[in-house]
């Protein structure tokens, strides 16, 4: 081909919310369930903990006129080591998930990025934009170029993922105006 006839064929783009295809993937929703299973009994524990300290809180208020000065400063010193110890646990809880969260997006997400790298080839298109950020600059797009939802088909197709459960649609994001 020559390269007036390369510049005369026009270019094909096409737009993926990344993140949504991953999720939407059955391997992806399968690791969602279990990362919800293995961190469920820790978040309910925390949330237990956050109950006692709204209980140790409500006393305080309760009985501030009738109590007496060393019972207050037990209560004070209670809620205080509570309270630090709910924020320490809850930061440990938060980036134990965000670095689980990060290690299933990376290793999905290169799957991902070969069924779209082979979908990209094998439909002649130009380029693939990422959409998942709202920050990027990408201010509008026809939704008819959203390749979204077939790569999470082609991905499950290509990634067979035992016992999962159907893939959620992935809807494409809203358009910014």
């Amino acid at each position: 081909m020559t390269a007036l006839a390369q510049a005369q064929t026009p270019l094909k783009v096409a737009t993926i919310h990344v993140q949504n295809a991953i999720l939407g993937t059955k391997d992806g929703q399968k690791a969602a369930a279990d990362l919800q299973a293995k961190f469920n009994p820790r978040r309910q524990e925390l949330e237990k903990k956050q109950a006692d300290i709204t209980a140790i809180q409500a006393q305080m208020r309760a009985g501030s006129a009738t109590m007496s000065d060393a019972a207050k400063t037990k209560l004070q010193r209670d809620y205080d080591t509570g309270t630090t110890a709910l924020k320490r646990a809850s930061d440990d809880f938060e980036a134990e998930v965000q670095q689980e969260e990060g290690k299933i997006m990376n290793e999905l997400g290169q799957k991902v990025m070969d069924v779209i790298n082979r979908y990209a080839i094998q439909n002649s298109i130009a380029m693939v934009v990422d959409v998942s950020n709202q920050q990027a600059a990408v201010l509008w797009f026809d939704p008819s170029i959203d390749i979204t939802v077939e790569i999470v088909k082609r991905y499950d197709e290509a990634h067979p993922a035992p016992g999962a459960a159907p893939p959620a649609a992935a809807t494409p994001p809203a358009k910014k105006q």
